[in-house]
């Protein structure tokens, strides 16, 4: 597991480690405090992740998931967290009007909310162990704690997340300064047009790139979705409703908008 190379001087709550988990159909990264690779709650992170993978992954054949896809069992059959999740999607489902779904195409598929709940807890059982600074990042979609180390006058300096330039490959729109909160884009940059307007079952278009902030990466990661299903005009309106979230868009035509608050998280570049 890579490891950070103490400086002179430096005490073990301040050093960070960094590891990269291949879960979940792509790459978990953690950077947290030393003391989590020795306290066991770095690996019970990744323990967890790889449980999520095993129970809700669409992509194996035994999973809960596809059990209930073919009708195989009941969710009582399942484990406790799929009442969970699926009472969760109902929920985001409920206040986007239907543009959220954990059946996208009509195949069962909670995908859009179990990656962003995965991330989020495997965060809260770094937090629960005792570390205030960490960053747990899935993909692209991250929760953190704390900050990246001080900022010189008794704070910490925040976390760095570039957001992806959708239309230009291999450049960043903007960098959030995340403390304390989740970061979640839906968007084209890297697998092209692939989410479903569940109202018309065809690829939504009009926005290119969508960026939740606020306190939960469960629910950022699925309004994202929700909201770059919605479309440009309708996305604005729902996710300026939303409380304790805000919201960065790039639209097809490359114009950006974003809703109140959300200025207070770009970072100067």
């Amino acid at each position: 597991m890579p490891s950070a190379t103490p400086s002179p001087g430096a005490n073990a709550v301040t050093v960070q480690v960094r590891h990269a988990e291949h879960v979940m159909g792509t790459v978990v990264s953690f950077d947290v405090p030393v003391s989590a690779r020795h306290d066991g709650s770095l690996d019970a992170a990744i323990r967890w992740l790889h449980w999520v993978d095993r129970v809700f992954s669409p992509y194996r054949a035994d999973s809960d998931v596809s059990l209930l896809a073919r009708a195989e069992v009941s969710v009582d059959a399942c484990a406790p967290e799929m009442a969970e999740v699926l009472a969760a999607c109902a929920s985001v489902r409920d206040l986007s009007g239907g543009y959220f779904t954990a059946a996208p195409g009509g195949q069962f598929d909670p995908s859009g909310y179990v990656k962003g709940w995965a991330v989020e807890r495997a965060a809260a059982l770094l937090a629960g162990a005792g570390s205030a600074d960490h960053v747990v990042n899935g993909g692209g979609d991250v929760q953190c704690a704390g900050g990246r180390g001080p900022d010189g006058s008794g704070g910490r300096e925040p976390w760095r997340v570039g957001i992806a330039d959708p239309l230009r490959p291999g450049r960043l729109a903007l960098v959030v300064a995340a403390s304390d909160c989740a970061v979640a884009t839906s968007g084209t940059a890297e697998r092209g047009p692939h989410i479903i307007d569940p109202h018309t079952g065809r690829p939504a278009s009009g926005l290119a790139s969508l960026t939740i902030v606020g306190p939960s990466l469960a629910l950022a990661d699925a309004y994202a979705t929700a909201a770059f299903a919605m479309g440009p005009a309708r996305a604005r309106d729902w996710t300026a409703s939303l409380e304790g979230y805000a919201a960065f868009a790039i639209t097809g035509t490359g114009a950006t908008w974003h809703t109140p608050g959300f200025a207070r998280h770009i970072a100067a570049v």
